[in-house]
């Protein structure tokens, strides 16, 4: 649905009811991703596109359908037609799942909400229950970027579930559908939600081309997050030494940041433990809302950075934000495994996890969401 917020937006603010069609599984060629919609509104303007055209007439008539009926979604399946060249079908051999839903803007609040988001190109993700029980499909609830659940149709444990991958695909940056519950741990009811993401791909911001930000590159890169490299010394900032690095820059640490984009996604992990790198980048750094700060260095580093830090007028709310000396204890001796070591503790630091080993544990391994539920 997001591909065509803006006129959604504008119909929610107008209280418009409209019909939206949406697809939600693709099999094979076809010409569009999941999460691509069609919207018809009650006056029969319709905009958008799920299939380039093959299908379009089709599905105009069952959001007409849908929108008069003012029943229960429906779900259509378009497939390839060789029969007749004019038949409703997909023409480049793919497969489509479409479910059309009714939607009230009055009743439903938060997709306005969400929408104003995606128009003002905050990161946003809507979740849409897509298959499950007949009382769940399409049901919605929205995640903003500070990872609030928004009040929606899904309520209770389902709310939960749903909302914490909401999260975690936000945090991603992408549009995938998301399967839930189904046992007594965390949601009784099984059912599938198709999560659509408005967000590039969270940033890793690394500062000291060193060594250890090397490996932390690629780890970073291969959970999914754009990497920066930044060093103010250009000799040793070059794409050859980090080649797993979205970008690198030759800058000033402090300088480079704080002119960048960042947002609650957003972590940043100082690996120079050079006193005139790190003061004002962490200055800087612990003043901004991102997701995660942390400091590489030994504990003496530590408590003298956080003596000057003090000095240089960093309150200690501020300072109790940094996650220094960097890690979790693994005992990491290599590049590789202090990579890994700052890893883990950025997931457990996002989602709120202990850190311990889930043999000591008990209960469910999969625990209570970390979104806010507002």
């Amino acid at each position: 649905m997001l591909n065509i917020a803006d006129t959604l937006h504008r119909w929610c603010r107008e209280a418009r009811p409209f019909a939206l069609a949406t697809v939600i599984e693709v099999r094979g060629s076809a010409p569009l991703p999941i999460g691509t919609s069609v919207a018809v509104d009650e006056d029969g303007n319709a905009v958008g596109s799920i299939s380039g055209g093959c299908v379009e007439g089709a599905v105009y008539e069952l959001c007409q359908q849908v929108l008069g009926d003012r029943g229960a979604p429906q779900r259509a399946w378009f497939g390839y037609s060789d029969d007749d060249a004019f038949a409703v079908g997909l023409t480049c051999g793919g497969e489509l799942d479409v479910l059309v839903q009714q939607i009230d803007p009055a009743a439903q609040p938060l997709l306005a909400a969400a929408l104003a988001d995606v128009v003002e190109g905050q990161p946003a993700a809507v979740a849409q229950v897509v298959e499950g029980p007949e009382e769940l499909l399409g049901g919605m609830l929205y995640v903003d970027a500070a990872g609030a659940i928004r009040p929606g149709t899904l309520t209770g444990a389902v709310r939960r579930e749903v909302g914490a991958q909401a999260w975690a695909l936000l945090r991603a940056g992408s549009t995938a559908r998301a399967e839930v519950g189904g046992d007594g741990d965390t949601c009784p009811e099984r059912l599938s939600a198709l999560v659509h993401v408005h967000a590039s791909r969270p940033r890793m911001l690394i500062f000291g081309a060193v060594d250890f930000a090397a490996a932390l590159s690629q780890a970073g890169r291969f959970l999914g997050y754009r990497v920066t490299v930044c060093d103010a010394r250009p000799v040793f900032a070059t794409t050859a030494r980090f080649p797993h690095a979205d970008e690198i820059v030759a800058d000033w640490p402090h300088r480079y940041l704080e002119h960048t984009e960042v947002d609650a996604r957003t972590a940043i992990c100082v690996l120079t433990h050079d006193a005139k790198f790190d003061i004002p980048l962490l200055r800087l750094a612990l003043d901004l809302p991102v997701g995660y700060v942390g400091a590489m260095g030994s504990r003496r580093t530590h408590d003298e950075r956080l003596r000057v830090l003090r000095e240089a007028g960093v309150r200690n709310e501020q300072l109790a934000l940094l996650h220094s000396p960097i890690g979790l204890d693994l005992g990491a001796r290599t590049a590789q495994e202090t990579a890994v070591s700052i890893t883990a503790e950025i997931i457990a630091h996002t989602h709120h996890g202990s850190g311990l080993p889930l043999s000591g544990r008990t209960g469910p391994i999969h625990r209570e969401p970390v979104v806010q539920l507002s």
